[in-house]
């Protein structure tokens, strides 16, 4: 029987499938990082909608039970109504822009404060409106 010898080009892979096989993980990746950036902000985008709608019916029931409404967004921390105010997930600070004003929201409030707020980012959503504005 004669000896088993390897033949010398069957051990590893050609230059050419390297390349080939490298230029479809390219062309993947090309396709998926987009993808993947395009839902981080879909999802940032979902948890401002929450947090807004979440902290203006935080400042609705503190105003409807305190009868004034909050002078700043600590008020509605030391009343107990939130434990700590969220970061604005488009800024990732919690600087949220408050909207002072001088009318009464309830018909029994006696003081004036806090109606509203906003996002302080003044990025532009998917929806092509800037945040500041949802």
């Amino acid at each position: 029987m004669i000896g088993t010898r390897k033949i010398r080009g069957d051990s590893g892979f050609t230059l050419l499938e390297m390349i080939i096989v490298i230029s479809i993980m390219i062309i993947l990746i090309s396709i998926a990082v987009p993808i993947y950036n395009q839902s981080i902000v879909r999802s940032r985008e979902a948890v401002l909608r929450n947090d807004l709608f979440e902290l203006r019916s935080l400042i609705s029931q503190y105003t409807l039970d305190k009868q004034k409404a909050p002078q700043g967004l600590d008020d509605l921390v030391t009343a107990g109504y939130i434990r700590v105010i969220p970061k604005d997930p488009m800024t990732n600070e919690a600087n949220w822009e408050v909207v002072q004003e001088d009318v009464l929201l309830a018909v029994d409030q006696q003081d004036p404060g806090i109606s509203d707020l906003k996002s302080a980012s003044n990025a532009t959503g998917t929806d092509g409106t800037a945040y500041s504005t949802w």
